[in-house]
C-alpha cells in the first residue's frame, strides 16, 4: 500500500466541503484544481531534494533505491 502525501490528504479533506459539481464558478474550480496539482509539483521536490539530501550526508549506506523516481513511485505509487 502506498503512502499519502500530506498534500493529497489535505486535498481529499478539503474535497467534501465542494459540492457535487465542484465549485458554482468554474473558474474557482479550476483554479483549485491547479492549485492542486502546484502543490503537488512542490512537495515532489522537497521530497526529492530530502532523497538526494541523504545521499550527500550518508554517501556509504547502501540504499534500497538508487533513483528516486523508484523510491517516489514505490512508496507514494506512481507520478503524482
Amino acid at each position: 500500500m502506498s503512502k499519502q502525501t500530506a498534500t493529497e490528504w489535505l486535498f481529499a479533506h478539503l474535497l467534501p466541503f465542494l459540492n457535487d459539481n465542484g465549485f458554482a464558478d468554474p473558474l474557482e474550480n479550476e483554479h483549485f484544481f491547479k492549485c492542486l496539482a502546484e502543490a503537488k509539483a512542490m512537495e515532489k521536490e522537497q521530497i526529492e531534494d530530502a532523497f538526494l539530501e541523504s545521499r550527500l550526508i550518508h554517501p556509504m549506506i547502501g540504499f534500497k533505491h538508487e533513483a528516486f523516481n523508484d523510491y517516489f513511485n514505490e512508496t507514494y505509487g506512481g507520478d503524482k
